[in-house]
């Protein structure tokens, strides 16, 4: 353990930390001051922003150690809900926020650049470029650079001070986040009161996805298994149904880790239809997590003839999310369902291939990532090739 003595808006603080926590932990974890928000844990994203000594500081990259000595400002210290800081009315009035996320990343990020260059921020395509470092999932950054601007233009000399400094804190001590050893439980997830509420979304849904892979066994012995929606349900990652309700309906849950993001939805899945000439399975299938997520689903699963004599399994879904799933965007969700169904093929064809129940592979932390970021970047080479071929 080591001692760190800082002063984080504007009071001093002491704690005894261990050397691998990092600053946007301790603020969150230790002090809770839960505005520093995290969400790639990279770097990349800027909603973990924080001022060190007035300068903008990725603080999911800084170790809390590295702090010891300075002075840390976090959203917190910019103003009150009944006393906002002028750069949070402008926010406010220009609607420069949607789900919220990145906005602590954009207020401070703003604060440190107003401060430095007040005089400079008159040409648009500059002060998009000074506030790229924080990534919009939302907005589409419009009312963020009008609100940066009417700031800069009301205080050429510099934004005030802000109004929410030496407010007494409150260190909770022991209170490390949760490493790989030490996991707590994880939190009940809601139960999904009764199978009436599973019903077919309607509208579009936020993401579409199509997944195509080819399996060694027959068409009608790959029918076989995904008509038995039990057995097929063993055969998707992260799946695991455990009552059945009647009506072809079934209860269970569905756990996703991907990085930071750790999702447990509890649900229900119902069988729709079973086409067994045309060989295809309509199921809807919704849950929620703790947090109030929400997610639901229309899947189409269906097996055809391939040339070689085996299959070729095609797996369709629209998704429909809420909460804070919708909230780290509906391509991520779609790149996680596409890994999903590409290694529920896989586990299809591993289990007819042996005759016996086999586990999927599990899809979690870095595999998924370096999957997930394999498949971006052979997608981006195809569009850039694409691109040249045009011209």
């Amino acid at each position: 353990m080591a001692e760190v003595r800082l002063i984080v808006n504007g009071t001093k603080v002491s704690l005894d930390v261990e050397p691998r926590l990092t600053l946007a932990d301790a603020l969150r974890h230790r002090m809770r001051l839960t505005g520093t928000h995290l969400g790639c844990e990279h770097g990349v994203c800027g909603a973990c922003t924080v001022l060190i000594d007035g300068h903008a500081a990725r603080s999911c990259l800084t170790f809390c150690v590295q702090a010891d000595g300075h002075e840390v400002t976090t959203v917190e210290a910019l103003g009150s809900p009944d006393d906002l800081h002028p750069l949070q009315l402008a926010f406010r009035r220009h609607h420069g926020l949607q789900c919220g996320f990145c906005t602590p990343g954009f207020l401070m990020s703003a604060y440190e650049l107003l401060c430095e260059r007040p005089g400079e921020l008159d040409d648009e395509q500059r002060l998009r470029e000074e506030l790229s470092g924080v990534l919009c999932r939302c907005t589409g950054y419009a009312g963020i650079v009008e609100a940066v601007r009417e700031v800069a233009a009301a205080h050429p000399d510099g934004p005030p001070a802000p109004k929410a400094l030496g407010r007494p804190l409150s260190v909770r001590v022991g209170a490390e986040p949760p490493t790989a050893a030490r996991q707590p439980a994880a939190p009940a997830p809601v139960a999904w009161r009764s199978a009436s509420e599973l019903m077919v979304p309607t509208g579009a849904p936020n993401e579409t996805v199509h997944v195509t892979s080819n399996v060694s066994a027959s068409p009608q012995e790959t029918w076989a298994l995904l008509e038995d929606f039990p057995r097929m349900s063993r055969c998707m990652p992260g799946v695991e149904l455990d009552t059945e309700a009647g009506d072809d309906t079934y209860s269970g849950r569905v756990r996703v880790h991907l990085g930071p993001m750790r999702m447990n939805f509890a649900g229900a899945a119902r069988v729709l239809e079973r086409d067994s000439k045309g060989r295809r399975l309509r199921a809807v299938a919704a849950g929620r997590d703790p947090s109030g997520s929400g997610i639901q689903a229309l899947v189409t699963l269906s097996a055809h003839a391939a040339s070689d004599g085996g299959a070729t399994l095609r797996a369709e879904a629209g998704l429909y999310l809420s909460g804070r799933a919708a909230q780290f965007g509906r391509s991520l969700a779609g790149d996680v369902s596409r890994q999903l169904f590409t290694e529920f093929a896989a586990c299809v064809e591993r289990t007819l291939r042996s005759g016996e129940a086999v586990a999927p592979a599990r899809m979690a932390g870095g595999g998924l990532a370096w999957r997930l970021l394999r498949a971006q970047a052979r997608a981006l080479l195809r569009r850039i090739f694409g691109r040249k071929q045009e011209s």
